[in-house]
């Protein structure tokens, strides 16, 4: 069989799926509570499973009853290929405050084979008391199938498209009249327009038996309903829509097959552009070093290793802080050994900055240096300017136009680009390929959090995003798009509408979003970390039960109960959260997701075990600044397929030198990354260095981590490295790195021209003083890739 994804380094599976039917009986419920002693429950059943039907069922309401018998049955068609999960829940209707739920059931449809019958009952209680009982019987269907695309964690079905067109009938004058069409479970949604505006489009998979409702919204009545699996494929139908009012109203439908190819790659392995990069990168690292190393002959390409650094964020310090280590780097001839630079928060505006030159690394570095001064140092009251804001509304209302979710992210992101430039910038995240194209510089990679937008902290919910030149993805789901297609939007891995690439300063304006945090975040990091870090961890221990648990008691709610979920509400709920469009929408999940090996790798939410919950169900993405949850842009480069044998940990944070990455540590422990352990000695904690190595050697998968703190030990009496500094010049070495009173504070936005050429000084001195442990690091990497060596 062909395979519909020709993209190069993919590695889903496309295989031809057949049917099954399922059949759930609801049968009845016994003594089921009631909300108050007078009156018993009115109660009825939803059914809800995503990858069969596009809206949630529901049996009749009983009235009167706290026993109800409903008998009814209910029929999906399933692909076993799939994670099937029914969610069934009880209510007990109120015409007054709200349907109360009563008790939510998921039953996985996996556990049944072709053939099986059973019969389930659900208890409220271990005591029995209060049951719910359902029949689910599994049958078999010879039909044509349907082909799937997966990688073992997410599955793409076949789509089809349907194209809506409306026009009067007659010489009448046109009217103004309004019809809305409606497809349900496509992904458009309800689309309302004059008649004769254009054409309507849907998208939805290919195999549910939908239907098109047309109908005119001052007479909401008169409909025309369709159903789409009466439409012969690829062939123009009209039809007339018989409405009351002149004119007739013309409508014009086809239905044709999605496109073959996704647009969503499903994969883990690096892209194939990646790995053509780093093939060239190689001759560039090579060369670096055996001059640093002086090495007296060419390593081969098995014996080149992959060095990376990897930048904290830390707000206009981290991005001054980074500049002047990548400078450090440069006059010790290092930065060239280098194949990954990663960033998050403050430290990509360093990146993105640099990234505009698609030579900067083979530049002395001065000249955006000055730049950056420039701009740190420059007042920031115009950015509040009215003439300014009106332009921001200006800029904020053409992407509204363009069809990017309005969010306060947005505003924050062209903030951003005033604080840091003097105009705006055209610069993309596309177009710092042009930087790699002969492997000239290292490659970039973007750090952002998805979380949810209400009902859960980070702590609970977040999932690692990636960002690069070539791709944004997910590794935990395997699945990654183009760059340059961000922001765009996709339903079951295909594009159903392309939206123009963003500007850089609108990712920035994610990687660096100081306001999505809720309330229950802030309240983590007003204390010390590690205690919510234990309880985070104490969470992970039931990823690894059941993955579909199969019975929720929701008991009615009390008045207590009630003002426990606003106040639950009101901790986690995130005001100023942004909202992208999300490329994951409408795929399923294999059967086996649970178990894939990178998933459980990266498994780390409340929600891994609740498929129907997870990313792929919601139709836009929460990114956030990773430093909600730790303040690292590690993870991209513990992916096991980047092979990285040497890390330059650049940590920028004030408060503990090692914090984050003893946090970074016991993530991987819990994760079962492969990390060396963070074990500074109380010595070490209480007076940190400028430089630490940490190793593993009983872990081969385990990198290299060499250290660098902020901090002013040495610099105090050394103006450069063997340089002793005169009584005259001691109150340069004087650098204020206090976590409580520092002019180095993430919320200072602008610096003095003697602090910054502090802050600069500083980190420049602290890598060229460590060049040795350089060194020594790189050779080490140099050593074990030999060893690795086939014999």
């Amino acid at each position: 069989m062909q395979s519909p994804w020709p993209r190069a380094g993919a590695e889903h599976c496309a295989e031809v799926s057949r049917t099954c039917l399922l059949t759930v009986r609801v049968l009845k419920a016994h003594r089921l509570p009631s909300k108050d002693l007078v009156t018993p429950s009115d109660c009825y059943v939803t059914l809800w499973l995503p990858t069969a039907c596009s809206h949630r069922l529901q049996t009749r309401t009983v009235k009167n009853s706290s026993s109800p018998v409903w008998n009814q049955s209910f029929h999906f068609r399933i692909h076993r290929q799939l994670k099937n999960v029914v969610e069934l829940k009880v209510f007990d209707q109120d015409l007054v405050t709200g349907d109360d739920p009563v008790l939510s059931v998921l039953f996985d449809a996996g556990t049944l084979r072709a053939g099986d019958f059973r019969h389930k009952s659900f208890s409220l209680s271990p005591q029995g008391e209060g049951c719910l009982e359902v029949e689910f019987r599994l049958q078999s269907l010879a039909d044509r199938g349907e082909q799937l695309v997966g990688n073992g964690v997410l599955v793409a079905r076949e789509l089809s498209c349907l194209h809506v067109q409306l026009e009067e009938t007659g010489d009448q004058k046109p009217s103004e009249r309004r019809v809305q069409l409606v497809v349900p479970g496509s992904c458009e949604g309800p689309q309302e327009a004059p008649v004769g505006t254009g054409t309507f489009r849907f998208h939805c998979p290919a195999c549910w038996e939908q239907e098109l409702s047309i109908h005119l919204q001052d007479a909401p009545k008169e409909q025309l309903k369709v159903p789409l699996s009466a439409l012969p494929s690829d062939q123009v139908v009209r039809l007339v829509f018989p409405t009351s009012q002149d004119p007739l109203m013309r409508v014009e439908l086809k239905k044709e097959a999605g496109p073959r190819e996704l647009a969503v790659r499903l994969g883990f392995r690096p892209c194939a552009e990646e790995q053509a990069f780093l093939s060239r990168r190689k001759q560039v690292v090579a060369t670096a070093l055996r001059q640093a190393l002086q090495l007296d002959r060419d390593l081969q390409e098995d014996e080149i290793p992959v060095v990376a650094i990897m930048a904290t964020g830390g707000g206009i310090r981290a991005m001054t802080s980074l500049y002047g280590q990548l400078a450090g780097l440069k006059e010790l001839g290092l930065l060239d050994c280098v194949s990954y630079i990663t960033g998050a928060s403050g430290s990509t505006w360093a990146l993105a900055n640099l990234y505009e030159d698609p030579e900067w690394s083979q530049k002395d570095l001065a000249g955006p240096t000055e730049l950056l001064k420039t701009q740190v140092t420059k007042s920031k009251l115009g950015v509040l300017a009215p003439s300014q804001l009106q332009w921001y509304r200006q800029e904020l209302a053409e992407r509204a136009r363009l069809g990017y979710p309005s969010c306060f992210t947005s505003l924050w992101a062209l903030i951003n680009e005033a604080l840091l430039h003097d105009e705006p910038h055209d610069h993309k995240l596309s177009d710092q390929r042009e930087a790699l194209s002969h492997g000239q510089n290292p490659l970039p990679i973007y750090c952002a959090l998805n979380t949810k937008g209400r009902s859960l902290s980070t702590f609970e919910f977040g999932e690692w995003c990636e960002f690069s030149p070539y791709e944004v993805g997910f590794p935990k789901y395997g699945a990654f798009i183009p760059s340059e297609l961000f922001g765009s939007e996709f339903f079951m891995g295909q594009l159903t509408k392309r939206l123009p690439e963003s500007r850089i300063c609108f990712l920035e304006g994610i990687w660096s979003n100081l306001y999505a945090a809720n309330l229950q975040d802030s309240l983590y990091w007003a204390s010390e970390p590690s205690q919510f870090w234990d309880r985070w961890v104490r969470n992970q221990a039931n990823l690894d039960k059941e993955q579909v648990p199969l019975l929720k008691i929701e008991e009615p709610p009390s008045t207590a109960s009630r003002i426990a979920e606003f106040f639950t509400d009101l901790l986690t709920r995130r005001p100023l959260a942004q909202a992208t469009h999300n490329f994951l929408r409408g795929l399923h999940f294999h059967k086996d997701y649970f178990q894939h090996p990178h998933f459980s790798t990266w498994k780390a939410t409340t929600l891994d075990g609740l498929p129907n919950q997870l990313t792929p169900s919601e139709p836009h993405l929460c990114l956030l600044d990773v430093g909600y949850l730790i303040n690292t842009s590690c993870l991209p480069l513990l992916q096991p397929t980047r092979d990285v044998d040497l890390i330059l940990s650049l940590d920028y944070n004030l408060h503990g030198a090692f914090q984050q990455l003893q946090l970074l540590g016991r993530f991987c422990q819990e994760q079962g990354i492969p990390f060396p352990p963070i074990s500074p000695s109380p010595e070490e904690q209480l007076q940190p260095r400028e430089c630490h190595t940490f190793s593993d050697p009983t872990c081969p998968g385990a990198p290299a981590v060499l250290h660098f703190p902020l901090v002013n030990d040495s610099f105090r009496e050394y103006s450069a490295p063997g340089v002793q500094r005169t009584p005259e010049a001691a109150a340069a070495g004087e650098v204020n790195l206090s976590s409580v009173d520092s002019p180095y504070h993430y919320t200072k936005v602008t610096y003095s021209q003697e602090d910054v050429d502090k802050l600069l000084r500083l980190t420049h001195y602290n890598v060229c003083n460590n060049r040795e442990q350089l060194l020594e690091a790189l050779r080490q990497a140099v050593q074990q890739r030999r060893q690795r060596r086939p014999q």
